[in-house]
């Protein structure tokens, strides 16, 4: 089957698609499609500008690890992304919408929803390997840049990429594999990211415990020793915050999102006010992606310091 008449026929079921691509549900809501447009357009800018300072920041950046630095470059990509693709073609269907451009609107829905759906499984499953990263850094120890290559890590995320993009794409042949495809791998990423933090954080409460009985057996002499263990800790401790911060930006932001997408399901039928609010939840979704480059300056210090000196120079470089 094309992808046309697979279109033609997900139009022909009545679905959210065509209920949001039609009169019914545009008529008298132009202010609050115009808003949601105009404030995409500015997390477009936003997400683009920010993400690509964060690229260009992290490959100048060199006090980060190899596989910490390539997870963190995989996330902003596909926020970069999400600012240059998913933005414009979220846009377009509003746009087309407004204008009653129905064959657009179908179209530039269908392709926003397969590329949104990509990104966000990306940011998920990175997400998931940068806490289990986190996790191995503190179990293996001495061990951990033996195991943890950035060959190994390359190979993980062309992975992550391949199966979100197949995954989503899919859509256009069945969308009920890619509904279950989504729903498996959101499921399998929240549940590897909470084993990761709850391991991380009983494993730092035993380091820090055992730091403390041998404070108070040794003697004066061993406090450097003792100091380099507080220094580790509070190290991977910075670390597991930083995850745990963007993790729970990401699930704030698509909360809304998700009990929409449940009322709907639940209720069954469309009506003008749920199809409404799942737009603003959209743009939640997207915000996220303009938020990330802000949690990365704000808790990665060595992110920071790369982005502020890469500003320095381009201003320098402006000025000369």
């Amino acid at each position: 089957m094309s992808m046309n008449e697979n279109l033609t026929e997900i139009v022909a079921k009545k679905t959210y698609l065509e209920y949001f691509c039609s009169e019914s549900f545009t008529d008298g809501i132009h202010h609050h499609l115009i808003f949601l447009l105009t404030f995409v357009v500015f997390l477009c800018i936003f997400t683009s500008l920010g993400n690509a300072l964060i690229l260009v920041a992290l490959r100048k950046e060199s006090t980060l690890g190899s596989p910490s630095k390539l997870l963190l470059r995989s996330l902003a990509t596909s926020d970069l992304f999400v600012g240059m693709l998913s933005d414009p073609l979220v846009a377009i269907y509003w746009v087309s919408a407004i204008q009653q451009h129905w064959s657009v609107c179908y179209y530039a829905f269908f392709t926003a929803f397969v590329v949104n759906s990509a990104l966000c499984l990306v940011s998920l499953m990175t997400l998931s390997a940068i806490s289990v990263d986190r996790l191995l850094a503190l179990s293996l120890g001495m061990r951990y840049r033996e195991t943890v290559t950035s060959k190994r890590v390359y190979g993980i995320i062309i992975t992550f990429w391949v199966l979100a993009t197949t995954g989503s794409a899919v859509f256009v042949k069945s969308s009920q594999f890619t509904t279950r495809f989504i729903q498996t791998v959101i499921g399998l990423c929240l549940l590897t990211s909470m084993f990761s933090h709850t391991i991380i954080f009983f494993s730092l409460r035993k380091h820090r415990t055992r730091g403390q009985d041998r404070r108070s057996r040794e003697d004066p002499s061993s406090a450097s020793g003792n100091q380099r263990i507080e220094v580790n800790i509070a190290k991977h401790k910075r670390a597991a915050s930083t995850v745990l911060w963007i993790q729970l930006a990401l699930l704030i932001f698509y909360l809304p999102y998700t009990v929409i997408v449940a009322l709907l399901s639940i209720r069954g039928e469309l009506s003008q006010t749920l199809v409404l609010s799942r737009q603003y939840g959209v743009v939640f979704v997207l915000a996220n992606s303009s938020l990330n480059p802000l949690l990365y300056c704000w808790k990665i210090s060595e992110v920071r310091e790369a982005v502020e000196a890469t500003l320095k120079n381009w201003r320098c470089s402006s000025t000369d």
